[in-house]
């Protein structure tokens, strides 16, 4: 039996599209919260931090950056709240738990990375239109992360009163992950580590107001001038522009599709970031990186990504992660969008194991 993808409309105003969410999975949210603060405590009791309640603090000083730097997602992360009945604070902290987190554990401007206890991170790549069997551009990644997390992974498709509709695809009680808006511009991301993190805004909220854009260049300066709180690759995909900005608190550098795919992992690729990493580079994130060279040295389709998603060929290394592999981490959906088409295929767990399912406009 494949793994299904419970899809969910909202309407209306930021505030009552979050409180649609918010009513309709009210138990998953307060689970999902519960979940990520149970699961944190271990993270950080791993590194030698004990007091993992430094992460409200945070995400207490996170939250008003947030209002000030987007209020309509501000709004919308509230509604969320109000319609579960949780406080705001909390769900905003466990939404953005790997910024949280960050700014507590590498908060110093620098330091040694730390030994990798859970190999976490997703796979992503973009592909331009020259190097896809149908000349239209096409992006897409795993998300993994714990493997807890599949039992809350949904898609909701937003239809504001003002703006672009959308779809993303997240968590109960989080904003946007990865999705695709009306325009055709589809975002996603991975997690890298740096030092520096500090208070600021969480990726999905910087994904979540990219997502609202109307092409890559608005989406591009989102990015580029949002005040992060910790380390992240952003992708950035429309019919004429695919892009990938490495950010973090300290310095945002850019690659584009101009010279053939652009594919990442979960370490840092840039010399400003690598000489500060968080984290040693593990035996996954290189494998998968590796990995993702050779399979797109091939012109793409969307089943051809769909096949390349759920590669195990590097068996606990591979692209796909299972639960059963005891990395600590495992593959919790998948993503793959053509933004010339304006529509995005998704699933819920891994590839070989998810019902995928359209999402047009």
């Amino acid at each position: 039996m494949t793994i299904e993808l419970e899809r969910l409309v909202v309407t209306g105003s930021p505030r009552s599209m979050g409180q649609q969410q918010g009513e309709t999975w009210r138990e998953r949210v307060r689970a999902f919260v519960e979940m990520r603060f149970e699961a944190v405590q271990g993270y950080m009791a791993d590194r030698g931090h004990a007091d993992w309640k430094q992460i409200f603090a945070v995400g207490e000083r996170s939250f008003g950056l947030y209002e000030s730097w987007d209020p309509a997602g501000h709004a919308e992360q509230v509604g969320i709240a109000e319609g579960a009945g949780v406080d705001p604070l909390r769900l905003f902290t466990a939404a953005n738990m790997t910024d949280m987190r960050d700014a507590v554990l590498l908060a110093a401007e620098r330091g040694a990375p730390l030994t990798r206890m859970v190999d976490e991170g997703c796979s992503s790549l973009l592909v331009p239109a020259g190097r896809t069997e149908a000349g239209q551009p096409l992006a897409g990644q795993t998300w993994d992360l714990n493997p807890p997390d599949v039992d809350y992974v949904v898609a909701v498709h937003r239809k504001p009163d003002e703006g672009l509709e959308s779809w993303a695809v997240t968590c109960t009680g989080c904003l946007s992950l990865m999705g695709i808006n009306a325009a055709g511009l589809a975002v996603g991301t991975t997690n890298i580590k740096t030092y520096g993190s500090k208070p600021g805004v969480g990726y999905l909220s910087i994904l979540h107001r990219a997502l609202r854009a109307a092409d890559v260049a608005e989406a591009k300066e989102v990015v580029r001038s949002a005040p992060h709180a910790g380390a992240h690759t952003y992708w950035l995909a429309d019919a004429e522009q695919q892009l990938e900005w490495e950010a973090s608190p300290g310095a945002q550098v850019l690659r584009t599709t101009e010279g053939g795919p652009v594919w990442r992992t979960n370490h840092c690729l840039a010399e400003v970031h690598r000489d500060n990493e968080g984290e040693v580079v593990s035996a996954s994130t290189q494998a998968r990186f590796a990995r993702l060279g050779t399979l797109l040295e091939v012109p793409q389709t969307p089943q051809g990504l769909r096949q390349l998603f759920a590669n195990r060929e590097d068996g606990v290394d591979s692209i796909n992660r299972y639960a059963e592999d005891d990395q600590g981490t495992a593959t919790n959906a998948v993503f793959i969008a053509s933004p010339a088409e304006r529509k995005a295929w998704a699933c819920r767990g891994p590839a070989d194991r998810g019902t995928w399912v359209e999402l047009t406009f």
